[in-house]
Protein backbone atom coordinates (compact mmCIF):
# COMPACT_ATOMS: atom_id res chain seq x y z
CA UNK A 1 0.00 0.00 0.00
CA UNK A 2 0.81 3.68 -0.45
CA UNK A 3 0.75 5.35 2.59
CA UNK A 4 1.30 8.90 3.21
CA UNK A 5 1.56 10.07 7.21
CA UNK A 6 1.07 13.74 7.10
CA UNK A 7 3.05 15.12 10.66
CA UNK A 8 6.29 13.90 11.69
CA UNK A 9 5.45 14.18 15.61
CA UNK A 10 5.84 11.71 18.37
CA UNK A 11 2.65 9.69 17.49
CA UNK A 12 2.82 10.47 13.46
CA UNK A 13 6.55 9.15 13.83
CA UNK A 14 5.79 5.91 15.40
CA UNK A 15 2.62 5.20 12.97
CA UNK A 16 4.92 5.85 10.22
CA UNK A 17 7.22 3.20 11.82
CA UNK A 18 4.63 0.43 11.96
CA UNK A 19 3.51 0.44 8.57
CA UNK A 20 7.10 0.72 7.42
CA UNK A 21 7.69 -2.42 9.26
CA UNK A 22 4.53 -3.75 7.52
CA UNK A 23 5.36 -3.76 4.40
CA UNK A 24 3.81 -0.41 2.57
CA UNK A 25 5.52 2.21 0.63
CA UNK A 26 5.52 5.12 3.36
CA UNK A 27 6.31 8.78 3.39
CA UNK A 28 6.40 11.16 5.66
CA UNK A 29 4.96 14.50 5.50
CA UNK A 30 7.74 17.06 7.18
CA UNK A 31 9.39 19.93 7.29
CA UNK A 32 12.68 22.20 8.27
CA UNK A 33 15.01 20.47 11.07
CA UNK A 34 12.46 17.37 11.40
CA UNK A 35 12.72 16.51 7.41
CA UNK A 36 16.14 17.04 7.62
CA UNK A 37 16.53 14.87 10.05
CA UNK A 38 14.00 12.01 8.92
CA UNK A 39 16.05 12.20 5.76
CA UNK A 40 19.24 11.85 7.41
CA UNK A 41 18.80 9.30 10.56
CA UNK A 42 15.71 7.86 9.67
CA UNK A 43 12.60 7.65 11.85
CA UNK A 44 15.19 6.82 15.30
CA UNK A 45 12.77 5.48 17.89
CA UNK A 46 13.24 4.81 21.77
CA UNK A 47 10.42 2.28 22.61
CA UNK A 48 10.09 3.20 26.36
CA UNK A 49 8.46 0.15 27.98
CA UNK A 50 10.47 -2.25 25.32
CA UNK A 51 13.44 -0.98 26.06
CA UNK A 52 15.16 -1.29 22.30
CA UNK A 53 15.68 1.94 19.79
CA UNK A 54 14.50 1.07 15.95
CA UNK A 55 15.30 2.93 13.13
CA UNK A 56 13.22 3.38 10.06
CA UNK A 57 14.26 4.52 7.14
CA UNK A 58 11.67 6.77 5.06
CA UNK A 59 11.19 8.78 1.91
CA UNK A 60 10.23 12.37 3.16
CA UNK A 61 8.20 14.92 1.18
CA UNK A 62 7.35 18.39 2.13
CA UNK A 63 4.30 19.59 0.19
CA UNK A 64 1.62 17.69 -0.94
CA UNK A 65 1.22 17.85 -4.49
CA UNK A 66 -2.25 17.82 -5.84
CA UNK A 67 -1.79 14.87 -8.66
CA UNK A 68 0.27 12.69 -5.90
CA UNK A 69 -2.06 9.57 -5.36
CA UNK A 70 -1.59 7.83 -1.97
CA UNK A 71 -4.03 5.09 -1.33
CA UNK A 72 -4.24 5.90 2.20
CA UNK A 73 -3.43 9.14 4.07
CA UNK A 74 -3.18 9.29 7.96
CA UNK A 75 -3.11 13.06 9.31
CA UNK A 76 -1.58 12.93 12.83
CA UNK A 77 -1.09 16.19 14.31
CA UNK A 78 -2.76 18.28 17.23
CA UNK A 79 -6.03 19.61 17.02
CA UNK A 80 -5.29 23.16 16.63
CA UNK A 81 -2.99 22.01 13.53
CA UNK A 82 -5.98 20.06 11.84
CA UNK A 83 -7.41 23.20 10.30
CA UNK A 84 -4.41 24.75 8.38
CA UNK A 85 -3.73 21.59 6.46
CA UNK A 86 -7.96 20.77 5.13
CA UNK A 87 -7.05 23.08 2.28
CA UNK A 88 -4.58 20.93 1.52
CA UNK A 89 -5.60 17.84 1.61
CA UNK A 90 -9.08 19.09 -0.19
CA UNK A 91 -6.98 19.92 -2.98
CA UNK A 92 -5.14 16.32 -3.13
CA UNK A 93 -6.28 13.68 -5.54
CA UNK A 94 -6.14 11.03 -2.32
CA UNK A 95 -9.16 9.43 -1.74
CA UNK A 96 -8.89 8.00 1.70
CA UNK A 97 -8.45 10.13 4.96
CA UNK A 98 -7.92 9.34 8.31
CA UNK A 99 -7.67 12.31 10.72
CA UNK A 100 -5.67 11.10 13.78
CA UNK A 101 -5.53 12.86 17.12
CA UNK A 102 -8.16 14.88 19.72
CA UNK A 103 -10.29 16.20 17.69
CA UNK A 104 -13.26 18.15 19.06
CA UNK A 105 -14.93 19.19 16.04
CA UNK A 106 -14.68 15.84 13.81
CA UNK A 107 -18.33 17.14 12.09
CA UNK A 108 -17.39 20.19 11.19
CA UNK A 109 -13.83 19.22 9.50
CA UNK A 110 -15.60 15.99 7.67
CA UNK A 111 -18.01 18.85 6.27
CA UNK A 112 -15.61 21.22 5.17
CA UNK A 113 -12.92 18.69 3.55
CA UNK A 114 -16.20 17.52 1.45
CA UNK A 115 -17.19 20.69 0.74
CA UNK A 116 -13.97 21.94 -0.56
CA UNK A 117 -12.76 18.71 -2.25
CA UNK A 118 -13.12 18.39 -6.35
CA UNK A 119 -13.13 14.43 -5.77
CA UNK A 120 -14.89 12.39 -3.44
CA UNK A 121 -13.22 11.97 0.05
CA UNK A 122 -13.49 8.41 2.16
CA UNK A 123 -13.01 10.15 5.64
CA UNK A 124 -12.40 8.64 8.99
CA UNK A 125 -11.46 9.94 12.44
CA UNK A 126 -8.34 7.76 14.85
CA UNK A 127 -7.03 7.76 18.22
CA UNK A 128 -4.06 6.37 18.70
CA UNK A 129 -3.29 5.24 22.48
CA UNK A 130 0.40 6.22 22.54
CA UNK A 131 1.96 8.93 24.11
CA UNK A 132 5.88 10.47 24.60
CA UNK A 133 8.26 12.99 23.19
CA UNK A 134 10.59 14.01 21.35
CA UNK A 135 14.32 14.64 22.40
CA UNK A 136 17.20 15.06 20.43
CA UNK A 137 18.05 12.93 17.59
CA UNK A 138 15.27 10.64 18.55
CA UNK A 139 11.56 9.63 19.46
CA UNK A 140 10.37 8.13 23.15
CA UNK A 141 7.43 6.32 22.33
CA UNK A 142 5.43 4.72 25.54
CA UNK A 143 3.14 1.99 24.40
CA UNK A 144 2.17 -0.97 24.94
CA UNK A 145 1.18 -3.42 21.68
CA UNK A 146 0.04 -0.17 19.61
CA UNK A 147 -3.60 0.59 19.04
CA UNK A 148 -5.69 3.10 17.40
CA UNK A 149 -9.15 3.48 18.20
CA UNK A 150 -10.96 4.33 14.20
CA UNK A 151 -14.31 5.02 13.25
CA UNK A 152 -16.22 6.97 10.74
CA UNK A 153 -19.37 9.38 11.54
CA UNK A 154 -22.36 8.33 9.12
CA UNK A 155 -21.69 4.30 9.55
CA UNK A 156 -18.99 2.00 8.43
CA UNK A 157 -15.89 3.32 7.21
CA UNK A 158 -16.14 2.29 3.51
CA UNK A 159 -12.43 1.98 2.87
CA UNK A 160 -11.88 -1.06 5.73
CA UNK A 161 -10.13 -3.53 2.99
CA UNK A 162 -7.51 -0.90 2.50
CA UNK A 163 -6.95 0.04 6.27
CA UNK A 164 -6.88 -3.89 6.82
CA UNK A 165 -4.26 -4.05 3.68
CA UNK A 166 -2.38 -1.48 5.46
CA UNK A 167 -2.21 -3.37 9.25
CA UNK A 168 -2.36 -6.97 7.98
CA UNK A 169 1.24 -7.56 8.61
CA UNK A 170 1.80 -5.50 11.66
CA UNK A 171 1.22 -6.52 14.95
CA UNK A 172 -0.83 -3.22 15.45
CA UNK A 173 -4.43 -3.27 17.02
CA UNK A 174 -7.53 -1.69 15.43
CA UNK A 175 -10.49 -1.32 17.40
CA UNK A 176 -13.27 0.02 15.46
CA UNK A 177 -16.11 2.09 16.70
CA UNK A 178 -19.46 3.25 15.46
CA UNK A 179 -20.57 6.49 16.82
CA UNK A 180 -16.30 8.11 16.44
CA UNK A 181 -17.62 12.01 17.12
CA UNK A 182 -19.27 10.64 20.46
CA UNK A 183 -15.91 8.77 21.60
CA UNK A 184 -13.36 11.65 20.82
CA UNK A 185 -16.19 13.88 22.86
CA UNK A 186 -16.09 11.41 25.63
CA UNK A 187 -12.15 11.28 25.36
CA UNK A 188 -11.52 14.84 25.81
CA UNK A 189 -13.02 15.02 29.69
CA UNK A 190 -10.54 12.75 31.30
CA UNK A 191 -7.52 14.87 28.65
CA UNK A 192 -8.22 17.96 29.88
CA UNK A 193 -8.17 16.75 33.30
CA UNK A 194 -5.34 14.82 32.56
CA UNK A 195 -3.20 17.71 31.18
CA UNK A 196 -4.45 20.35 33.65
CA UNK A 197 -3.11 18.38 36.73
CA UNK A 198 0.86 18.69 35.71
CA UNK A 199 0.22 22.36 34.63
CA UNK A 200 -1.11 23.65 37.37
CA UNK A 201 2.11 22.41 39.80
CA UNK A 202 4.66 23.52 36.89
CA UNK A 203 5.24 19.88 35.24
CA UNK A 204 6.36 18.36 38.88
CA UNK A 205 4.62 14.97 38.86
CA UNK A 206 5.60 14.64 42.90
CA UNK A 207 3.72 17.70 43.59
CA UNK A 208 0.80 16.49 42.02
CA UNK A 209 0.62 13.02 43.28
CA UNK A 210 0.51 14.86 47.08
CA UNK A 211 -1.90 17.26 45.77
CA UNK A 212 -5.12 15.03 47.30
CA UNK A 213 -7.14 17.65 47.15
CA UNK A 214 -6.69 18.71 43.50
CA UNK A 215 -7.09 15.31 42.07
CA UNK A 216 -10.57 14.70 44.00
CA UNK A 217 -11.40 17.71 42.25
CA UNK A 218 -10.22 16.44 39.04
CA UNK A 219 -12.12 13.14 39.15
CA UNK A 220 -15.29 15.38 40.55
CA UNK A 221 -15.02 17.71 37.38
CA UNK A 222 -14.83 14.71 35.30
CA UNK A 223 -18.11 13.83 36.08
CA UNK A 224 -19.26 17.32 35.69
CA UNK A 225 -17.61 17.17 32.11
CA UNK A 226 -19.20 13.59 31.10
CA UNK A 227 -22.93 15.26 32.75
CA UNK A 228 -22.45 17.88 30.24
CA UNK A 229 -22.32 15.53 26.98
CA UNK A 230 -24.95 13.62 28.03
CA UNK A 231 -27.22 16.71 28.64
CA UNK A 232 -26.05 17.89 24.67
CA UNK A 233 -27.52 14.22 23.91
CA UNK A 234 -23.86 12.77 23.36
CA UNK A 235 -23.66 8.71 24.28
CA UNK A 236 -20.56 8.58 26.53
CA UNK A 237 -18.03 5.87 25.16
CA UNK A 238 -16.63 3.60 26.01
CA UNK A 239 -19.49 3.62 29.03
CA UNK A 240 -16.83 1.70 31.22
CA UNK A 241 -14.77 4.80 31.23
CA UNK A 242 -17.41 7.36 32.89
CA UNK A 243 -18.89 4.91 35.21
CA UNK A 244 -15.57 3.71 36.82
CA UNK A 245 -14.77 7.65 37.17
CA UNK A 246 -18.50 8.31 38.55
CA UNK A 247 -18.46 5.09 40.53
CA UNK A 248 -15.39 4.43 42.12
CA UNK A 249 -13.83 8.00 42.60
CA UNK A 250 -11.47 6.95 45.23
CA UNK A 251 -9.85 3.91 43.42
CA UNK A 252 -9.45 7.04 40.46
CA UNK A 253 -7.95 9.20 42.29
CA UNK A 254 -5.15 6.36 43.90
CA UNK A 255 -4.42 5.74 40.22
CA UNK A 256 -3.67 9.22 39.88
CA UNK A 257 -1.87 9.68 42.92
CA UNK A 258 0.54 6.41 41.73
CA UNK A 259 0.47 7.60 38.17
CA UNK A 260 2.11 10.78 38.85
CA UNK A 261 4.56 9.00 40.98
CA UNK A 262 6.07 6.88 38.23
CA UNK A 263 8.45 7.84 35.78
CA UNK A 264 6.91 7.46 33.03
CA UNK A 265 4.36 10.13 33.73
CA UNK A 266 7.41 12.60 33.28
CA UNK A 267 8.24 10.85 29.45
CA UNK A 268 5.12 12.18 28.10
CA UNK A 269 4.37 15.80 26.63
CA UNK A 270 1.51 18.24 26.87
CA UNK A 271 0.72 20.83 24.60
CA UNK A 272 -0.47 24.02 26.46
CA UNK A 273 -1.69 25.78 23.04
CA UNK A 274 -4.34 22.27 22.14
CA UNK A 275 -5.35 21.64 25.74
CA UNK A 276 -6.08 25.56 25.81
CA UNK A 277 -8.49 24.84 22.58
CA UNK A 278 -10.36 21.86 23.47
CA UNK A 279 -10.69 23.34 27.01
CA UNK A 280 -12.42 26.37 25.03
CA UNK A 281 -14.42 23.98 23.20
CA UNK A 282 -15.68 22.07 26.28
CA UNK A 283 -16.93 25.76 28.05
CA UNK A 284 -18.98 26.31 24.92
CA UNK A 285 -20.51 22.76 25.01
CA UNK A 286 -20.67 23.75 29.19
CA UNK A 287 -22.82 27.08 28.02
CA UNK A 288 -24.76 25.14 25.57
CA UNK A 289 -25.66 22.37 28.14
CA UNK A 290 -26.41 25.18 30.87
CA UNK A 291 -25.00 22.59 33.75
CA UNK A 292 -23.44 23.98 36.52
CA UNK A 293 -19.59 23.00 36.68
CA UNK A 294 -18.12 24.08 39.80
CA UNK A 295 -15.07 21.47 40.00
CA UNK A 296 -14.73 22.34 36.94
CA UNK A 297 -14.72 25.92 36.34
CA UNK A 298 -12.43 25.97 39.72
CA UNK A 299 -9.75 23.87 37.93
CA UNK A 300 -10.11 26.15 35.01
CA UNK A 301 -9.52 29.14 36.74
CA UNK A 302 -6.64 27.84 38.50
CA UNK A 303 -4.93 27.47 35.13
CA UNK A 304 -5.52 30.51 33.80
CA UNK A 305 -4.22 31.98 36.57
CA UNK A 306 -1.19 30.42 36.88
CA UNK A 307 -0.59 31.05 32.96
CA UNK A 308 -1.27 34.61 33.68
CA UNK A 309 0.80 34.90 36.59
CA UNK A 310 3.75 33.58 33.95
Amino acid sequence: MKVLVYGAGVLGSYLAHVLIRGGNDVSVMARGARADEFERDGIVLRHYFQRKTTVDPVRVIRTLEKDELYDLIFVVMKYTDFRAVLPILAGNLSRNLVLVGNNAEAREMQTELIEQSETEKNIAFGFQLSGGRREPSRTVIIRSRGQMVLGGLDGPISFQAELRQAFAKTKYKITTHENMDAWLKSHIVPILMLNYLPQIHDGQMNKVARDGKLIHHAVTAMGEGFHVLETLGYPLTPAVQASVIRKHRRLVQGFLKIYHLLPVSRMIDGNFAEIEALAEKFHEWSAQAKVNTPHWDELNSKLRLKKAGE
